[in-house]
């Protein structure tokens, strides 16, 4: 129950954070301080210094913050992840007589935390207020497993087993500094350790001189738990967070190891060493441990880095161009799918960007042809395809991790853009291999042709410019605009057909040639129809009276039933018309 109320309520935090935390991680690292800082309030917002971490370290990888900028937000996380136990610490108000404080002992707070919580969440009226309450009942849950520990405790103390097991460990520091490592690795929380050990200390028979090297061993056990996150998939930079926070955790452990048995030696800890300790004291000796560590190994974080650069080596490969945005989609932004979606969102502009230039060069090689140009549309389009591939994959191993209306509508409206900025590439694609098939024949368009292609292709840029303001910006207006160009576009394609018809009587055009016009107009269609569908899509995203109507929306638009719709159509339509004049 303790470690379930500690996730269900970490979880609420991080969902209810995750927007503010991408935007302060991004952001506020440009000095050593205010990163540090940063990682120390995050972790004790989200009670997790493992996510920050990990957090931090795809962040790295994405190339957002730099390992530099990272190294600050390592050492906060290590202190901000102390104030779990201060809030456990309430613990310690059970032998209070104040009326005022017995408020707040875990045998009140669980029962009230739940009451509260699940009238919150019944009687929900937003999103928001359904993370404070999912937050509230895993505080609740929390105190309960702590309180159910702690009673457990007790029946293992009148044995004696506490009292043999911890003594013998205050004998023995290196002991318990192996115990706390691997109860932390197992864990996977070094809070959630801390919190165990807290209740413990219930039972009275815990002394500092027992507990210090058990303190010290969570710390490591935890970052090494962390390390391995930080390498799943990741990027040379992003592996080296994981390892900085080893290296820091270990120099933690000797400095605090010395450090206590050098004072310990001077009779300065003898007051305490036998003493029994208690929540608090438990709470009060890792915060000091962790504190005195961060402001003693601060000036070491250069050392830290170059060390991490030593230990994990770059590869040398040639990468490509996408592979930055690949490289970003890291698993270990599932847990924040809002930082997730916005490396989707990245992703999927490149995607459109490398699209667009892809049409942009297929038209310049229907006019003048160069290999060189069509290899470069070539290797974009596959380029293309792996990206649309790993976006793709990506968002369905997300789709596990949603829990949210919101995020889950964002997602259906990214998959079906991979979708779409895939098949813009494919018709650059098709457009280049016509101009090929002209090379090839030694043959080309008539001058009238190319100066209608040229109009086509001013209007096709336009309704690209558009579609890509409207993805960019989730831009209602510019999706707007999409629409009526789409229709001129259908327009001037028929308008062209029927000249190249013409040409072809007239014996100006081949066959071929005129094979090959008709096979481009198809092309430039379908481009402009692509346009549509990620106009409408985002149209119908943000009215959600057309969501599920979206044909008819369309019908309405087609059949004259808008005024601003016809205005802009009639408008657009004696512009590009009065070019092919």
């Amino acid at each position: 129950m303790f470690l379930y109320g500690m996730r269900i309520m970490g979880d609420g935090l991080k969902e209810g954070a995750s927007g503010t935390l991408k935007k302060a991680l991004e952001k506020l690292t440009n000095t050593s301080i205010k990163a540090f800082l940063l990682g120390l309030v995050m972790t004790a917002v989200i009670q997790s210094s493992t996510a920050t971490i990990v957090i931090t370290s795809g962040l790295v990888g994405a190339g957002i913050i730099s390992l530099h900028q990272s190294l600050g937000i390592i050492i906060g996380a290590n202190v901000g992840t102390t104030v779990t136990g201060q809030i456990i610490r309430l613990l310690d108000l059970d032998s209070s007589g104040t009326s005022f404080l017995q408020i707040f002992k875990p045998s009140t707070m669980a029962p009230v935390a739940l009451i509260i919580g699940m009238i919150i969440i019944m009687s929900r009226k937003s999103k928001s207020m359904s993370t404070v309450g999912q937050i509230v009942i895993g505080f609740g849950i929390l105190f309960s497993g702590l309180l159910t520990m702690t009673d457990a405790v007790t029946v293992l103390t009148d044995g004696g087993l506490i009292e043999k097991l911890f003594s013998n460990l205050g004998h023995n520091p290196f002991l318990g500094y192996l115990i706390g490592a691997a109860v932390a690795f197992i864990l996977q929380s070094s809070s959630a350790s801390i919190g165990i050990l807290q209740a413990f200390s219930m039972s009275g028979q815990l002394t500092f001189g027992a507990i210090y090297a058990v303190l010290v061993g969570i710390y490591l056990g935890d970052c090494v738990t962390t390390a391995i996150v930080c390498n799943i998939g990741a990027k040379q930079d992003a592996k080296r967070v994981g390892t900085v926070n080893i290296l820091y955790n270990l120099s933690k452990s000797a400095v605090i190891l010395l450090g206590v048995t050098v004072i310990h030696k001077f009779g300065l800890l003898d007051g305490m060493w036998n003493s029994a300790i208690f929540s608090g004291g438990i709470a009060n000796t890792n915060t000091i441990f962790n504190l005195s560590c961060a402001v003693l190994l601060f000036p070491a974080l250069r050392l830290y880095e170059k060390l991490s650069y030593k230990i994990i080596r770059d590869k040398k490969t040639v990468e490509n161009e996408h592979v930055q945005y690949i490289d970003a989609l890291s698993p270990v932004f599932f847990s924040t799918p809002a930082i997730a979606f916005g490396r989707c969102y990245d992703a999927l502009l490149a995607m459109f960007g490398m699209a667009k230039a892809s049409i942009d060069r297929s038209f310049a090689v229907i006019v003048q042809y160069d290999a060189k140009t069509v290899e470069r549309i070539t290797a974009d389009e596959s380029e293309i395809d792996e990206m649309a591939d790993k976006i793709s994959n990506y968002l369905t191993q997300l789709s596990a991790h949603i829990t949210v209306q919101t995020h889950l509508e964002i997602m259906n409206h990214y998959y079906s853009a991979v979708t779409e900025f895939e098949r813009l590439s494919d018709h650059a694609m098709n457009i280049a291999e016509i101009a090929e098939t002209l090379h090839v024949n030694k043959t080309g368009f008539s001058k009238s042709a190319v100066y209608e292609l040229n109009v086509l292709q001013n209007l096709i840029d336009n309704v690209l410019d558009y579609t890509g303001q409207t993805f960019r910006k989730r831009d209602v207006v510019a999706a707007r605009h999409i629409e009526p160009l789409e229709e001129v576009v259908d327009d001037m394609v028929n308008a062209l057909k029927d000249n190249h018809l013409e040409r072809l009587r007239a014996g100006e055009c081949s066959v071929l040639t005129g094979t090959s016009f008709l096979n481009l107009l198809t092309e430039v269609e379908r481009i402009s129809d692509i346009c549509s569908n990620v106009g409408v899509a985002t149209i119908a995203r943000a009215t959600p009276e057309i969501k599920h109507q979206v044909h008819d929306y369309v019908s309405m638009l087609h059949s004259g039933r808008d005024e601003e719709y016809n205005q802009e159509y009639q408008e657009a339509h004696d512009k590009y018309f009065k070019m092919l004049e």
